[in-house]
């Protein structure tokens, strides 16, 4: 090979690698990507709520709600879980702790998971997961317990948490369901009743409808001349008038 050919394919790969180095500076640049400052991302969920914003959840009569509860709907709840928690005895710790027996278990006490600062501060004033916190805690994880690593949306709905920790329950869980409490389901009731009241009787909110004034004349006819008028002042003053 002549000194001008070895010249000639030289200089070809090397005007080839320096456009291929071009290229992918120039691409960096055009498309660079923003580092997110917390990985991962949450799906916020949209809440119902009326004119007067969002309305706050009745309190739950756990000892009427769990017996009666959809456990295979619980079990469906659950498999938003399933990618953080195992929940066989014995499972292994995932991202979340194993939640076997769950129910009735102190916070942050799973052997071999290492829990959150925040967590374990809460289990110093919470001795077992019950079900009214545990409920708080599905139900806003991170409103519950600021800077816990658990950083799922929560559920939002009464039915779905209800269901959920019947099936939890069933999971080796130790906390039987208490006995049902008729005051807890009375209060929302009587609310209701209440404003149902409000609104059919006016007289229910304090106010009283005000008399029509009586016409001069006969009913249905313009009031005639010379009707009687409202006693003057001086007559009020003056019984004997």
């Amino acid at each position: 090979m002549s000194d001008l050919t070895f010249n000639k394919v030289a200089g070809a790969v090397l005007a080839t690698g320096l456009a291929i180095v071009g290229l992918r500076e120039i691409t960096t640049v055009m498309f660079a990507a923003e580092k997110a400052e917390k990985p991962g991302y949450t799906i916020e969920v949209a809440e119902e709520a009326g004119a007067g914003g969002p309305v706050a959840d009745a309190p739950i009569d756990w000892g009427t709600v769990l017996p009666v509860a959809d456990i295979a709907a619980g079990e469906a709840v659950f498999a938003k879980c399933k990618s953080c928690h195992t929940i066989d005895n014995g499972g292994a710790n995932g991202t979340g702790p194993n939640q076997w027996g769950v129910v009735g278990r102190k916070p942050g006490s799973h052997a071999g998971f290492a829990y959150s600062a925040a967590m374990v501060e809460y289990s110093a004033t919470h001795p077992i997961w019950g079900y009214e916190n545990l409920s708080e805690f599905l139900k806003n994880p991170t409103k519950a317990m600021p800077g816990t690593k658990m950083g799922f949306v929560g559920l939002k709905k009464p039915e779905d948490r209800i269901n959920l920790l019947a099936y939890l329950n069933s999971k080796g869980g130790t906390v039987p369901f208490p006995a049902p409490n008729p005051a807890a389901a009375a209060a929302p009731a009587a609310a209701d009743a209440g404003a149902a009241a409000s609104a059919t009787d006016p007289t229910a909110t304090g106010s009283t409808a005000t008399p029509a004034a009586t016409s001069g004349g006969p009913a249905g006819q313009a009031p005639t001349t010379g009707a009687a008028k409202a006693p003057t002042a001086t007559a009020a003053q003056n019984p004997g008038a």
